[in-house]
């Protein structure tokens, strides 16, 4: 929902442009906080969701740790003064890893023999102790898009639980290696909370497994993955942190000495975000009419590669004239809303029901704080797009 005043100041910005409602984000961020403390879980941030240096200075001081995948992600987290940072992914080059050592991150969560062995050696160098976390796949349908599921055995993420064993047995006899923890994500969007709970059922028998074995555990770190309402960011502005955090409070059996750990992205960032971009052209087609907007994939890829639902909304349309008839002025007219990139997929939805929209209409795609940014390109040499922030 924008007020007017926010949607004159859209029309004297150049577009297309990420808007950041950071209201809404702290708003977002107390609510989490909220219902995380109540446990006394710690929350890390997910950066891969969205690292504009604005959004990361807010989640800082609400005291959230940072989740990265990447070597840059370490360095922009470290220039943020993240205090607690871990570092996932499958694929750590020695390069970043080296990068990690040197920045003292709070774990790696590590997903093969072979890259424990390599952190071990590389911290060996360095006259440091590395501490892990085995990432263990679970083998848990988060039943979301097959694109952004994780934790089944077919995907390329984390120790399969038949290869457990060996690789504790010999991670224990690494001198520069220490062991503090387990860690699992099953995918992301997720909104059947019931995947949760069969996550909280396997950690459990995981973490006997643990005991039985003489492997102490200090963290628990149980990923991410709450998923957001994309239909209906109005309605629902803010996940609901209170039932999360209490599926885990009910069915997660922690030890003593123990902290739960989660790592939260796109429920944080995803609803403060809004592409915001203008009509070049309205095209009559054969069978539907189109939409042609100034932003492209390049500014929002998730509808060309998982094929994802945005809400769009006409920012400023005109009156429909009386003569077109009630009907059409109550449900408007159905548009393929598309970019400008040379590429049929470069289409933000089909059949969108709009107000009658003409050329220079401001068009808002929304909840875009999550993965719209941050996974931005410059295909067709295009340039990278400003963001704009109600405060």
């Amino acid at each position: 929902m924008f007020s007017k005043e926010t949607i004159q100041k859209f029309q004297n910005t150049s577009t297309p442009f990420y808007y950041y409602d950071i209201e809404l984000l702290r708003k977002t961020l107390e609510a989490l906080k909220k219902e995380s403390d109540k446990y006394g879980y710690v929350v890390h941030y997910a950066m891969k969701a969205n690292a504009n240096d604005e959004i990361l200075r807010v989640i800082k001081s609400f005291g959230l740790g940072a989740d990265c995948v990447s070597g840059n992600e370490i360095k922009k987290a470290s220039e943020h003064e993240f205090e607690h940072i871990f570092f996932a992914g499958v694929g750590k080059s020695d390069e970043e890893i080296n990068t990690a050592l040197d920045r003292n991150i709070t774990c790696f969560n590590c997903e093969s023999l072979q890259e424990i062995e390599v952190i071990d050696e590389l911290a060996k160098k360095k006259n440091k102790i590395a501490q892990i976390a085995f990432r263990i796949n679970p083998n848990v349908n988060a039943h979301t898009h097959k694109y952004i599921t994780t934790g089944l055995e077919e995907n390329k993420f984390g120790i399969n639980l038949w290869e457990l064993e060996d690789v504790v047995m010999r991670t224990q006899q690494l001198k520069n290696i220490k062991i503090v923890g387990i860690h699992f994500h099953i995918g992301s969007q997720i909104t059947d909370l019931s995947a949760f709970k069969s996550l909280c059922m396997k950690v459990n028998e995981i973490q006997n497994w643990f005991a039985s074995h003489n492997v102490p555990l200090e963290i628990i770190n149980v990923g991410g993955g709450l998923g957001v309402d994309y239909h209906e960011p109005n309605k629902n502005p803010i996940p609901d942190f209170e039932s999360f955090f209490k599926l885990f409070k009910d069915f997660l059996e922690i030890r003593p000495n123990q902290k739960v750990h989660f790592e939260i992205g796109r429920a944080i960032v995803a609803q403060c975000g809004s592409l915001i971009s203008k009509v070049l052209y309205v095209k009559k087609g054969v069978s539907t009419s189109f939409v042609i907007l100034d932003a492209g994939m390049t500014e929002l890829i998730r509808p060309a590669l998982y094929q994802s639902y945005h809400k769009i909304e006409n920012l400023t349309p005109s009156p429909l004239p009386r003569e077109r008839g009630d009907s059409q002025q109550a449900g408007g007219v159905r548009y393929d809303v598309v970019g400008p990139i040379c590429e049929s997929s470069d289409c933000f939805g089909k059949a969108m029901m709009l107000p009658e929209t003409k050329r220079g209409d401001l068009v808002a795609i929304r909840t875009t704080g999550a993965y719209g940014e941050v996974m931005a390109s410059q295909y067709n040499l295009r340039e990278k797009v400003k963001a704009v922030y109600s405060e």
